[in-house]
């Protein structure tokens, strides 16, 4: 098995509450996916979006005690940064 993917921006000094996109591994079971929640809200975090169509997984706002837990997660796929996104469409003339 790969390495999990971790976005290079998180690898910056992280704020105390980082928000961030924890996605899953297809297949995972509703009750992993709970017990990371748990433990993100356990350490003074909170669960934003739950994402089970697409992809299994949840927007969070993490303190960083709790970031190790999910690194050492094997259910986890990976671990983005959350934040705006825009794109630019610029018509064909």
């Amino acid at each position: 098995m790969g390495e999990k993917q971790v976005d290079a921006s998180l690898s910056r000094e992280l704020d105390i509450s980082s928000k961030l996109i924890v996605v899953f591994k297809a297949g995972t079971a509703a009750e992993v996916v709970e017990a990371a929640a748990q433990r993100i809200t356990a350490n003074g975090g909170t669960i934003g979006h739950r994402y089970e169509t697409t992809l299994i997984g949840f927007a969070a706002s993490v303190p960083d005690g709790a970031l190790a837990s999910l690194y050492d997660d094997v259910a986890i796929e990976s671990i983005e940064a959350d934040g705006e996104v825009s794109a630019l469409f610029k018509p064909k003339n």
